[in-house]
């Protein structure tokens, strides 16, 4: 005989929202159904180990999808409810459950800033659902199966069911407006998404009429329920490594290397990372590490756990005794949560001097495509820079890499000075000047690196470690002492007029190399600060202060002491373009004027 009966909790107030407060993430009823199949499953293996019951068949759960009848039903083999505990734990327990849950953690402005959203349970199949039927059969002997069915998650009708077997089936009949989970496809991929790597084997099909002469298909597992993380590193080959990631991630490149997590104490966390090969600096943000608990898919890339700079790599962490329904500021003051972000910082430190350390020649080959993350690690925690110092290396104009210690070696005694370009193509010229006297040019031309060599000379102020451009200074090519006086003067009031610039310094000085008539330099400091500002989008607030180094050996600039008027100013304009040139291109009205005057002054060489 059917039983009616009503939910006492205040549902009227708490199912609505249910039904609609994770509505961009409505998916999650799927994890919750098989997350509890699984769970009963586990109970049943564990009074079968207790001899408390006879060991079943293999244990799975079968989700399938009807398109025509408009259901979506979730079975597994596990414990099964009898009749006082379908009451017990769906009419009470889990809703009670879910009451509390909402009242703690309620959103507002939609975001809930749970992590997880663990604790809804069975009755987020109301989110998509206007009718869930429960058949369950008790592993008792002696109990009958029963069957619950509620439209509203608030009253219900419990009765006998015809249901034979050990276990649980749930059928959902899904909203208009939720079909799309009757699409195969879309249920595979929601299964693949939160249930990948659940502990017990999942298997999903559709009810279809097969054609004639077509087979029907089996149904088709899901997930790896013994995922690559819980083995023991020393029992995984590299194969299996890098089939993993091109699975997890569908990423067609293969990964770089990676690390193996397996700790124990004083945290329970296992996982895999991964690093991808970058196909330039943009796509460092394009990182994914999955967050798992027991298995079972929580979110991507929560940064309150894992440190926001290992954004860039992909991977998949396992963490049971992660808390889940908690709020994110919770985890960020948490001490727990901030060992095991120390821990993962640590083995990435650690497996980067290993990799430099044994395999140099192998990471010389990947700096190129890794520099960028381990860069922004450096700034963003000292404690992970300290620890991979030894592993930085640089490369240079000739294509070798070298550490910061063998940069210093190579230059000899005095103040650490490196020299560095930001752009190799552009600054050839300037480049070359420096690799002429047996000087060693780095490169370092990514975004990161105007803050990275500013934090670094921070990070080493002691050593009174200082990053020079290539353009920022002409001491190193110049030999003696230059002239000054009123030739000094008659050309800086020269070359001031002919460029429109009359904070221009102008030096005289003789260079190593006679074929160099002048070099403009920027200061560092100065030019560093105006193209921070750029980056950031802001006015500079002072220009860059720029100096022109007039080579006193070289015939035009002994020419141009000596002359004045149009032509000289001429001259001017153009040597002052020249060295521009060197360091960086001529754009938009300058370049027209340069190109104008170019063929002015070829005109004035053969007297037209």
């Amino acid at each position: 005989m059917a039983e009616r009966g009503t939910i006492s909790i205040h549902a009227e107030n708490i199912m609505p929202v249910i039904k609609k407060w994770l509505y961009s993430d409505k998916d999650i009823f799927v994890r919750e159904l098989i997350s509890n199949g699984a769970d009963a499953i586990s109970k049943y293996k564990r009074l079968v180990a207790a001899g408390e019951a006879e060991k079943g068949d293999d244990y799975r759960i079968d989700v399938v999808c009807d398109e025509k009848a408009g259901t979506l039903t979730f079975t597994d083999n596990g414990i099964g409810m009898t009749a006082d505990e379908v009451k017990r734990y769906i009419a009470q327990v889990a809703f009670s459950g879910a009451e509390e849950f909402l009242k703690k953690y309620k959103p507002e402005d939609g975001e809930s800033g749970i992590i997880g959203h663990f604790g809804l349970g069975f009755y987020s199949a109301f989110m998509v659902s206007k009718k869930v039927v429960i058949d369950t059969k008790s592993y008792l002997e002696g109990e009958e199966a029963v069957r619950w069915v509620s439209e509203d998650g608030m009253a219900y009708d419990m009765e006998p069911s015809d249901r034979a077997a050990r276990g649980t089936s749930i059928t959902l009949h899904l909203n208009d407006e939720d079909r799309e989970f009757l699409s195969f496809w879309t249920l595979r991929q929601t299964l693949e998404k939160h249930c990948q790597f659940m502990p017990v084997p999942i298997f999903a099909s559709e009810v279809k009429e097969p054609k004639d002469g077509e087979e029907p298909k089996e149904p088709e597992q899901i997930n790896d329920a013994n995922p690559l993380w819980l083995k023991r590193p020393s029992d995984v080959a590299e194969d299996e490594y890098r089939e993993f990631y091109h699975k997890v991630f569908h990423d067609f490149e293969e990964p770089l290397f990676w690390i193996h997590l397996n700790a124990e104490y004083p945290f329970n966390l296992k996982g895999i990372l991964y690093f991808p090969k970058l196909k330039n600096e943009f796509t460092a943000s394009e990182g994914t590490i999955k967050l798992y608990n027991n298995q079972v898919f929580v979110a991507d890339n929560i940064k309150e756990v894992i440190p926001e700079f290992l954004m860039l790599l992909k991977g998949a962490i396992d963490c049971p005794d992660l808390p889940l329904n908690v709020s994110r500021s919770f985890l960020q003051n948490d001490g727990y949560v901030k060992k095991m972000a120390a821990y993962i910082t640590r083995k990435v430190a650690d497996r980067l001097l290993t990799e430099f350390n044994t395999h140099r020649e192998d990471y010389q080959k990947y700096w190129d495509d890794i520099h960028p993350f381990v860069k922004y690690g450096c700034i963003r925690d000292d404690k992970f820079y300290e620890r991979v110092k030894p592993a930085l290396i640089y490369k240079t104009s000739a294509g070798e890499y070298v550490t910061l210690e063998e940069y210093k070696n190579r230059a000899g005694e005095g103040e650490p000075t490196v020299l560095y370009a930001s752009d190799e193509k552009r600054q050839a010229q300037m480049i070359r000047l420096y690799t002429d006297q047996g000087k060693d040019v780095v490169l370092l031309e990514t975004l990161i690196d105007n803050n990275f060599i500013s934090f670094l000379e921070y990070a080493e102020r002691e050593q009174k470690l200082k990053f020079l451009r290539v353009d920022a200074a002409a001491d190193a090519l110049t030999e003696g002492k230059g002239a000054g006086g009123d030739a000094g003067k008659r050309l800086t009031e020269l070359f001031r007029k002919a460029v429109g610039d009359e904070q221009l310094e102008v030096e005289l000085k003789s260079f190593k190399a006679d074929d160099l008539i002048a070099m403009v330099t920027v200061d560092e400091q100065s030019r560093r600060f105006a193209e921070m500002s750029r980056q950031w989008g802001r006015e500079m607030s002072f220009p860059e202060k720029r100096t022109l180094v007039l080579n006193q050996k070289h015939p035009v600039a002994k020419w141009l002491g000596s002359q004045e008027g149009e032509r000289a100013e001429r001259v001017a304009a153009q040597v002052f373009d020249l060295a521009e040139m060197a360091r960086q291109p001529l754009v938009a009205d300058r370049m027209v004027e340069f190109l104008r005057r170019s063929n002015a002054l070829l005109s004035m060489l053969i007297g037209e």
